[in-house]
């Protein structure tokens, strides 16, 4: 849920990376490096479109699969992957050079020798299923083309691999699930992925708990986060709950397992589990349509309305994109987020893609506590159905979606670095701002509460003491899967089914402004684990301490703490990349053409303020603004505020202003009031 440009999300896909030296900038002119050499020429072949996913291997033997849908195409040493919209590219390029800078300028020649961007960032990554010296090249584009330009460098034996990411932001934010398959299994020739399947668990003992403890202080330090709770749980038993850090920068406060944080989307298992016990009791059945428990519930597309069962409101498989600008910019009410539903169009079709809804995944929970109750307002009756059929059942006594009661305990503060890198306190009404789409994302716990939920779901729905607390066949219903993520992971109903190494793994992420988490369970080895971060780079974390618990569990290679150093490096020239390419404060020139008031039905009002610093109020909450200037002269106004630092205003005709995601645009005009 956290705000992010395209350009992050695509780095997230590619994989993590570090900065080096600047690589020239691809132009029409850039040479061909003349490699020892050669790969062995492939000769070209008819296109083929692929009518399932499929394995395949790129000029010189390395695998990968190739969706669905997706047409394939082989000219020299260039494999060509088109997206089902056309116009859109991965591309998988086998070249012999001496240097990640050789290869991907001969990988670009082969690819498209007219392109003529200049490189915005260069980074490196770790190493990967076998693949070494990773390097990332990230070139500059105009947002009003709408599309990225990514090349990954990854030596492989005695050759590199180049992947290029030719995207529009519509296709790359759609088809996500389908890019990530085939990088996910880009293997070298005769590599095989390392696998866990089959291996016995080792027992989470004192020094497996002693390196686990360690590797998450360590990476605190790393990545300087302020503070990181966590715990663990092993057949039925707490063996681990604690914390290392601060609550709050400049405070002695620690983090400990009962501080509470902001749960973000891990909410969403919890909303599923409210649902799952109205099936348990017989008053509702998954498929049951969304309209019968609120007549007046619509998507913006009729059809998809009609077949909208309650299971589909929080499966990410009806098509309805992220549309989560409007309640980050606009204040809400449940009645409103639900009836903004019926602007919102799918881009998809129903069950295609993994798409991913914060706004439907609200409605499944206030449909479900509407049924409950309702004789209410929808928040209050998803609040009390949320407190009787989960959290007092349970006893997650500090688990709450009000902020007045989270405060009456330990809290954790969120953090996030700004623009120079610096880590400080980001600000409390970015996150208010899901409070009314809570069942998504607007949820405070604790490690100790989340491993009471953890416990359960590893008992199969008993509860300490043998009783039953859910019938098993509703509660693992959610985890089914309903739509493919990657090729590793599916999404059921709020919850992730995973096989992470031949492992199956069930969990799910949470990301707001400053706080990132995860809640996972080996069902199999009956081990699970919760770990709650409050500030950035928080996220890379929680990825590494999952690699982590596997490496402990099953003798891993070790890879989780080298992969997190780098990845942090990659993170913080992400950071002075974006700094760079920013006037902070904005251009007082530019800043001057700016009306004093803007409007945009959607998202609502903006008023400016222009003088020896820019600052945009969008009466939630306001933020100083710089300025950037693109090379096709466009420019543009971005939001420099901790943690949401990336939307980004850019100037239109006649002094409007346009705000984008990857499948929606705003346009603000000019505003007398």
């Amino acid at each position: 849920m956290r705000a992010t440009v395209a350009l992050a999300l695509l780095l997230a896909a590619c994989g993590p990376s570090g900065a080096e030296a600047p690589a020239p900038a691809v132009t029409a002119r850039t040479p061909t490096p003349k490699p020892a050499a050669e790969p062995t020429p492939t000769p070209a072949a008819a296109p083929e479109r692929l009518t399932a996913d499929a394995p395949r291997t790129t000029v010189t033997g390395n695998t990968f699969i190739a969706p669905a849908g997706w047409t394939l195409s082989v000219r020299g040493p260039t494999t060509v992957l088109t997206a089902p919209e056309g116009g859109s590219h991965v591309a998988l390029i086998d070249v012999a050079a001496d240097t990640a800078d050789t290869a991907v300028a001969a990988a670009l020649a082969a690819y498209d020798p007219a392109l003529q961007l200049p490189l915005k960032a260069r980074l490196v990554a770790p190493d990967l299923d076998g693949w070494t010296e990773r390097h990332v090249f990230t070139y500059q584009t105009s947002p009003n083309t709408r599309r990225d330009l990514i090349a990954e460098a990854r030596r492989g034996g005695q050759g590199w691999t180049v992947i290029v990411h030719d995207l529009a932001w519509e296709v790359l934010d759609k088809r996500r699930s389908e890019t990530g398959r085939i990088v996910g299994r880009l293997l070298p020739r005769g590599q095989e992925r390392e696998s866990f399947a089959g291996k016995p668990a080792r027992p989470l003992d004192p020094a497996a708990i002693a390196e686990l403890r360690g590797f998450v202080a360590r990476a605190r330090e790393v990545t300087g986060v302020p503070g990181v709770a966590f715990g663990l749980l092993e057949r039925g038993e707490v063996v681990f709950a604690g914390g290392v850090g601060v609550r709050e920068l400049g405070k002695p406060a620690p983090v400990d397992a009962d501080t509470r944080f902001m749960i973000a989307s891990n909410t969403k298992q919890l909303t599923t589990l409210m649902l799952a016990k109205l099936v348990d009791a017989g008053k509702l059945a998954w498929d049951t349509p969304a309209t019968t428990l609120l007549p007046t519930f619509a998507l913006g597309d009729a059809e998809t309305t009609r077949k909208v069962q309650i299971q589909h409101l929080i499966c990410a498989c009806t098509g309805m994109p992220r549309q989560d600008l409007e309640w980050l910019f606009e204040t809400a009410t449940p009645e409103r987020a639900v009836a903004a539903l019926a602007t919102m169009q799918p881009t998809s079709e129903f069950g295609e893609l993994y798409q991913y809804s914060n706004p439907m995944a609200a409605a499944a929970g206030f449909l479900g506590g509407h049924f409950q109750f309702p004789e209410l307002e929808l928040g209050a009756a998803y609040d009390r159905a949320m407190q009787t059929l989960v959290f007092d059942p349970l006893d997650m006594r500090a688990t709450t979606f009000d902020p007045a009661k989270a405060k009456r305990g330990p809290l954790a503060r969120e953090h996030a670095r700004d623009l120079d890198g610096k880590q400080q306190l980001a600000l409390p009404q970015l996150n208010h701002t899901v409070i009314p789409l809570r069942p998504t994302g607007g949820a405070w716990s604790t490690v100790n509460d989340l491993l009471k939920l953890v416990k359960m779901e590893l008992a199969e729905g008993k509860l300490p003491g043998g009783a039953t607390y859910i019938d098993k066949s509703a509660l693992l219903a959610r985890r089914a899967p309903q739509v493919r993520v990657d090729i590793d992971q599916s999404y059921g109903m709020g919850l992730v089914s995973a096989d992470d190494h031949g492992v199956p793994l069930v969990h799910h992420g949470g990301m707001l402004f400053g706080f990132y988490s995860d809640v996972m369970w080996l069902p199999e080895q009956q081990v699970g684990a919760v770990i709650l971060t409050n500030g950035d780079p928080g996220w890379l974390i929680v990825s590494a301490f999952r690699r982590k618990l596997l490496e402990q569990l099953f003798a891993g290679r070790p890879e989780a703490e080298a992969g997190l150093a780098v990845e942090t490096q990659q993170y913080l020239e992400e950071l002075a990349a974006e700094r760079k390419s920013l006037t902070l404060p904005a251009d007082p020139a530019a800043a001057a053409e700016l009306a004093p008031r803007y409007h945009n039905a959607a998202i609502g009002q903006i008023a400016v303020t222009a003088g020896a610093r820019t600052t945009f109020d969008f009466g939630e909450f306001a933020g100083e603004v710089g300025s950037r200037n693109y090379p096709d002269g466009t420019q543009a106004f971005v939001l420099a505020l901790p943690g949401f630092t990336g939307a980004e205003f850019v100037v239109g005709p006649e002094r409007t202003l346009i705000l984008r995601d990857a499948q929606h645009e705003y346009t603000f005009t000019p505003s007398e009031r």
